[in-house]
């Protein structure tokens, strides 16, 4: 007999053998019928079950009080009578990552139909084959940082300031490239959420001020620098990178910045679901990663297997990622990986771990056919 119950907890792939398996009456007629191995559609089910069981409904088990959506069980205790039958329940749920996220990117779509668009503008003249890389990685807006702890002080007005004027330095300083690709690469956030902790160590984190008012600084800076690279470049590339310390807000950036540039057509937001990402310039290959999923060495492997169309038709290739805060660059068999530093001053953590590293940010433009030809570095003190 098949519990038709479970289809309210079934892929639409799981809900087409349920029905199948209801109607031919046995796994292995349903699997003839549909041209699939009698495995595929033993595995489908026990599946299914298991997820309904997560859910809180495996009737076989008494368990027939199912968590509510974005909810997950915990775990189940159910006493028995002398008799053997069951006389009451005890139900603990935990919050469904999977689900609570799913939920999270249904909330942004919806709040970004409301967004006002930005209205199309006047391209600039620029140079065809070039595209000029801008990167902003681990700014962690919204960091307290005090000079006499990490040698620099660090909070939102200084974060606005020192970001967009950095910036700025590295777009005047560039060549008019036709293609400018703005790369935030993860971490531009110093929180993710009201609570101001990492968000899978919930480490404590020094934070100045409300999340509200971080979320109008990061906003506000992300808008003008998207604005400076619009006046130099004809076509802007704008990548909004998952970091570890802002794994939800990248969501709801990349979701806002997708709507509000929808009308304009020489901007392009990246909308990639996983942390890794890539661009093609011709026969030049951008890569991109924060760096807190995989270590820089394993980078060029996964690339060509993530994605083998834009490596093979390629033959200049970079990747580029954050995370660790310093400078490092090496070049592999067939990939050069670029990391990048930060512009962001030592928080506590990072002082009284002992690491350092020269605040810096850098616009490398790349040719089509040669890959990289220029480079520029600013520093903070440059803006003094």
């Amino acid at each position: 007999m098949i519990d038709t119950q479970l289809a309210s907890y079934a892929t639409p792939r799981q809900l087409e053998y349920l029905e199948a398996v209801e109607k031919y009456g046995s796994n292995n007629k349903a699997a003839q019928a549909l041209g699939v191995g009698r495995r595929v559609v033993d595995k489908a089910m026990e599946t299914l079950k298991l997820r309904a069981a997560q859910q809180g409904y495996s009737p076989e088990h008494d368990m027939r009080k199912p968590v509510p959506a974005g909810f997950t069980v915990k775990g189940v205790s159910t006493y028995y009578d002398e008799e053997g039958k069951a006389r009451g329940q005890w139900v603990k749920s935990t919050a469904d990552a999977a689900q609570r996220e799913q939920m999270l990117r249904d909330a942004f779509e919806a709040m970004a139909e409301d967004l006002p668009r930005v209205k199309p503008t006047r391209a600039p003249v620029t140079q065809e084959h070039l595209a000029t890389l801008y990167t902003l990685t681990d700014s962690h807006v919204g960091a307290l940082c005090w000079h006499r702890e990490g040698g620099h002080d660090w909070d939102l007005e200084i974060a606005e300031r020192t970001l967009v004027g950095c910036f700025d330095q590295m777009v005047n300083a560039s060549p008019a490239a036709h293609t400018g690709i703005v790369a935030q690469l993860g971490d531009f956030l110093h929180s993710d959420g009201l609570v101001p902790v990492t968000p899978t160590s919930h480490h404590v984190l020094d934070q100045d001020g409300r999340f509200s008012k971080v979320v109008s600084v990061a906003v506000r800076v992300l808008r003008r620098v998207i604005a400076l690279a619009l006046a130099k470049h004809e076509r802007v590339i704008v990548l909004m990178a998952e970091g570890n310390h802002d794994m939800a807000s990248s969501i709801w950036l990349r979701v806002m910045f997708r709507a509000l540039f929808e009308n304009e057509p020489r901007v392009e937001v990246i909308d990639s679901e996983l942390p890794y990402y890539v661009h093609r310039h011709g026969k030049t290959m951008l890569g991109f990663h924060h760096g807190h999923l995989k270590k820089n060495d394993g980078l060029p492997m996964l690339f060509a297997a993530q994605f083998p169309q834009v490596w093979g038709a390629t033959e200049k290739r970079y990747i580029h990622t954050g995370h660790r805060h310093h400078v490092e660059e090496k070049e592999h068999s067939g990939v050069t990986v670029v990391q990048h530093p930060t512009l962001a001053a030592r928080d506590a953590y990072a002082a009284r771990g002992g690491w350092m590293a020269e605040r810096q940010v850098r616009a490398i433009t790349y040719h089509s056919l040669h890959g990289e030809v220029a480079r520029n570095t600013v520093v903070p003190e440059m803006l003094a």
